[in-house]
């Protein structure tokens, strides 16, 4: 919820100031920061504070670093946001390389990665969480495959006012090639990323907990984006959501 609010404030509710002021404010991490933003701003900046400090209650007290760490990574993911925001406000075209590397991180994937790990309690180790939170090769894959398929579902349903550049713009313009060419292109690098987290099962044995946690999620991508953004538009998940919990199943 925090991440959604976050990712809509900085694409399409702030100004480029305010922006600015919020992720100074969460950069600080601390209620001083309040007076900074306007009265909009804060009521999310406080409820963001809040909602930490709570998780910090719920987990076991050997286990407080673990919300440090989604923190910190949430802390990475609103300097993402506000990368993109400057992007859009000075008119910057990315290239196709600049525009993945931020992407596969502004997407939010990663961020998800370390919150998803929070409650796992003795399962991992405050070495898997410094491992996940440098955001190694399984991580960054995970955020590449939300991010590509995002693209495309959202190429293929049509641009909205404000959105930035997606990859398979970007590709166009730099290739000079059709969007089929550059979906093609996308679809080979996705290729190579589901490759990567399936290699990560074998490479990271003494992080397999957290690893299995990651390749769950990035598994989960294509219910949102194999056909439609049914994130963003969640009636495209009416019929999955009725066929496994509402209608019966023949017998």
């Amino acid at each position: 919820m925090l991440i959604s609010l976050m990712d809509d404030t900085y694409d399409s509710h702030a100004t480029i100031e305010e922006c600015r002021l919020l992720n100074a404010a969460i950069q600080r991490w601390d209620e001083s920061a309040t007076s900074l933003l306007p009265n909009y701003l804060q009521r999310f900046y406080i409820e963001l504070l809040r909602i930490f400090n709570e998780h910090k209650r719920e987990v076991a007290i050997r286990d407080t670093y673990h919300v440090a760490y989604a923190r910190k990574v949430f802390q990475d993911l609103s300097a993402y946001y506000l990368q993109e925001a400057e992007w859009l406000h000075q008119n910057h075209k990315p290239s196709f390389k600049d525009q993945m590397s931020l992407s596969a991180m502004s997407i939010g994937s990663p961020t998800l990665c370390i919150g998803l790990m929070v409650g796992m309690g003795d399962l991992v180790t405050r070495e898997s969480f410094e491992w996940a939170a440098g955001y190694p090769n399984v991580t960054i894959s995970c955020g590449k495959i939300a991010c590509l398929m995002d693209d495309i579902a959202a190429f293929k349903g049509g641009k909205a006012k404000g959105d930035i550049t997606t990859s398979i713009e970007c590709y166009m313009v730099e290739h000079r090639v059709t969007s089929a060419v550059a979906i093609s292109k996308i679809l080979s690098l996705l290729e190579d990323d589901w490759k990567t987290l399936n290699q990560a099962l074998f490479q990271h044995h003494a992080q397999l907990p957290m690893v299995r946690r990651i390749i769950n999620f990035a598994n989960s991508m294509p219910l949102f984006y194999a056909e439609k953004d049914a994130y963003t538009f969640n009636i495209h998940l009416k019929d999955t959501v009725e066929s496994l919990f509402v209608e019966t199943i023949p017998m």
